[in-house]
């Protein structure tokens, strides 16, 4: 809420010291510039995944990319789209290639941190399990079983198990 407090209020001082046609036309040319970084991103993502693909299907491991790739600039583009000088300030920073790649490190290294603070375990085992919040807050720990095999009609010689006999 503040920052876009603060948005109006330096978007009416500049008003203020210019006028409201120099701020439209600031703000339309965030628009403008915004939308274009996001349509050029967009491509290069797609070629960059073509790229991948082609590798991939050639046998040779695609190199990755370390630079922040185009979530940043996709970001940026954002930032710009958005009306207000300090998100246009934001957005510019990004398209700086040091920042996006000190932002990428980063990213990578809290993204690294907390794969190992979750410990070992298999993608299987995390979907097995399920937490349901009990109305009291507590946490109730579950088991997902899923019944997946379509049902075998009775009287099957081939079932492993004897019948149950009441």
């Amino acid at each position: 809420m503040a920052w876009l407090i603060l948005e109006v209020w330096l978007l009416t001082r500049v008003a203020e010291a210019t006028s409201g046609f120099i701020v439209f036309l600031l703000l339309l040319a965030g628009v403008v510039a915004g939308s274009a970084l996001i349509k050029r991103a967009g491509r290069r993502a797609l070629r960059k995944f073509q790229e991948t693909v082609a590798q991939q299907q050639q046998g040779i491991t695609p190199e990755t990319d370390r630079s922040g790739g185009n979530a940043f600039l996709l970001i940026a583009g954002l930032l710009l789209i958005l009306p207000g000088l300090i998100s246009d300030v934001f957005g510019l920073v990004l398209l700086l290639p040091p920042v996006r790649t000190a932002l990428a490190r980063r990213a990578e290294r809290s993204l690294e941190r907390r794969m190992a603070a979750a410990g070992p375990g298999t993608f299987g085992g995390a979907f097995q399990q399920a937490r349901m919040r009990a109305p009291d807050g507590k946490v109730v720990q579950g088991e997902v079983v899923r019944d997946d095999e379509p049902p075998r009609p009775e009287g099957r010689d081939d079932d492993p198990r004897p019948p149950l006999t009441p």
